[in-house]
This record gives structure tokens, sequence and C-alpha cells, in this order.
């Protein structure tokens, strides 16, 4: 078994945008990023290289490559995936962590696990997302931006 963790923030940007585990989330600000600013599929992607011993989600997809601009972080999370199955490892879970004080992320939950599920190849029982406030502390509770933790196992 393997165990890799990988954490993500972008701070918030005028204008709509806002994608979070693959789910377009009405909101007034999105996220400043290179991509789509999705931090919780960064946060897993980097948890599961993590996990794997290859490395960070940067290393892979930089931001200064122009072949990354405004990407849809699923087709990163696909490439993550496949790097990992192809060393032989199997994705058994993951437990994912959203710090925002808005929006409100609980009616989106359930999109985003099975988005997830349907990228990993994996039953939604087998993805676990929560959110929570920091009770307006730090950036994230100041509503500067939003940050994800994730946790996932890989079995040899």
């Amino acid at each position: 078994m393997r165990i890799g963790q990988g954490i993500d923030a972008h701070a918030f940007k005028p204008g709509g945008g806002l994608v979070l585990g693959g789910v377009a989330i009405p909101f007034a600000r999105g996220l400043e990023a290179h991509s789509d600013g999705d931090v919780v599929l960064h946060a897993l992607c980097d948890a599961m290289l993590g996990a794997a011993g290859l490395g960070d989600i940067g290393w892979h997809f930089p931001a200064h490559d122009p072949a990354y601009e405004n990407i849809d972080s699923r087709i990163l999370l696909r490439r993550v995936a496949g790097l990992v199955t192809a060393g032989g490892l199997e994705i058994v879970n993951t437990d994912i962590t959203i710090v925002a004080q808005e929006p409100r992320l609980a009616p989106h939950i359930a999109a985003m696990r099975e988005n997830i599920g349907a990228d990993l190849r994996l039953e939604t029982s087998r993805v676990n997302i929560k959110a929570t406030t920091t009770e307006r502390l730090g950036f994230t509770g100041r509503g500067e931006g939003i940050a994800a933790f994730a946790v996932v196992l890989l079995q040899d």
C-alpha cells in the first residue's frame, strides 16, 4: 500500500469561472491559475503522483507550458491516473477536504464525487469529499481564495 497527500491553493480573481472537482460552480469570482484552477483536482493529482513516487503536478504539467493554459483539470487527472496505473498501481480510494469561506459547496459535492469516480474508474463510495470553512481565519477565511487537501491510497 502507498499513501500520498496533495495540497493546492489559489487566490480568487474577478469574474466567474469557478471550477472545483470538475464542476462549474455559479459564483462571482474564479480562481487565478494557468489552467482552470481546479484546486480539488490539482491536490488529488499531487496526492496520486506522490504516492506513486512520480514527482508533482508542476513537474508533469508546468505552468510555463502554453499547452496547459486554461486546460480542463479533468484531463490532467486522467493523465495522472494513466501514469499511476501504467506503473502497476491501483487507486484504492481518496479523501479530499476543500477549505473555503464561500461559496457554499455542499450542493456540488455529489457531482464532484461522480466526476472523480468516473475519471479514476472508482466507485463513488471510494471518493470522499468534504468542505469546511476556517471560521474567517487565514486567507480562505478572509475570502481571498480556496485551498484543497487530498489523501490517496494506492495498492501495488
